[in-house]
């Protein structure tokens, strides 16, 4: 546990955020729980996120701007805090992904990070990371603001099929994931394509991988494996990953065939969840 005599502002964004938490608390002559009272929380829970014993939310942070008259500094730290508490090699990723005017992205397992919900991430990261699942998931909630700000990137996604077969968390969470896909059918900067089993050996089988394109930088390929990920602007590779995205592109299905698909799975699969 940290004590507020000892916590190093200057540690970690978490820690900076505990320490800025309790001064400005004090400034207004509050106690925890009288702080607690007025955000809707309990005054338990602002003492451990003023000693970094549990991270706070953006919804938290926005109510403590509010009652705290602290013109949005909370609001703005809190992001900080939410990307630290991603690995720590996955880091410069997430940077590079919220800079991106248009990113492009094969997934052959899994529903990309932009687009899952909640309850999704939520079993997905509880496998590995069950003591820290709260903070992987508000920081995975976090990265999707670029998808619901004002100047998103283009977003080309290729599922395989596997992704909609393969059951995360249950039926329930699959039938809210794949609506939540058939959300963006009509946005003007999101592409949902999947590829069918049926296209058989494709350029796609060696695994995930995303493209990064943006306005004044080179682009970048990524790539994730077992314990980090790999990323480079190395030209060659990213000119056969490009390639081998239009091939998937092309054999995959129209977005309009894909979302039928998906809705078929959603309802025959999952549709008669308790």
């Amino acid at each position: 546990m940290a004590h507020m005599q000892s916590l190093d502002p200057s540690a970690s964004p978490l820690d900076y955020y505990g320490w800025e938490l309790r001064r400005r608390r004090e400034a207004n002559g509050l106690r925890q729980g009288q702080l607690g009272e007025i955000i809707f929380c309990t005054g338990s829970l602002v003492g451990q996120i003023e000693t970094t014993k549990r991270v706070p939310t953006r919804d938290f942070s926005e109510r403590l701007d509010a009652a705290l008259g602290t013109d949005g500094v909370f609001s703005r730290l809190v992001g900080l805090v939410l990307r630290s508490q991603l690995p720590t090699w996955f880091q410069p990723y997430a940077e590079m992904e919220a800079k991106a005017a248009y990113i492009s992205t094969y997934q052959a397992q899994l529903v990309y990070g932009l687009l899952q919900t909640e309850e999704y991430a939520r079993s997905l990261l509880a496998v590995d990371h069950p003591s820290r699942v709260d903070e992987m998931v508000a920081a995975r909630l976090e990265r999707q603001r670029i998808v619901r700000g004002e100047n998103p990137p283009a977003l080309w996604i290729v599922l395989s099929e596997a992704v909609l077969l393969q059951e995360v968390g249950g039926r329930h969470v699959m039938h809210g994931q794949l609506a939540r896909l058939l959300e963006f059918l009509d946005s003007p900067w999101v592409q949902i394509q999947v590829l069918p089993f049926s296209v058989g050996q494709h350029t796609g089988m060696m695994g995930s991988f995303n493209l990064l394109r943006f306005e004044d930088a080179p682009d970048v390929f990524y790539v994730d494996g077992y314990d980090q990920g790999h990323m480079t602007a190395n030209p060659q590779a990213i000119k056969e990953r490009s390639v081998g995205y239009a091939r998937l592109q092309a054999a995959a299905l129209s977005p309009e065939d894909s979302a039928t698909l998906i809705a078929r799975v959603m309802e025959e699969r999952y549709g008669n969840h308790p």
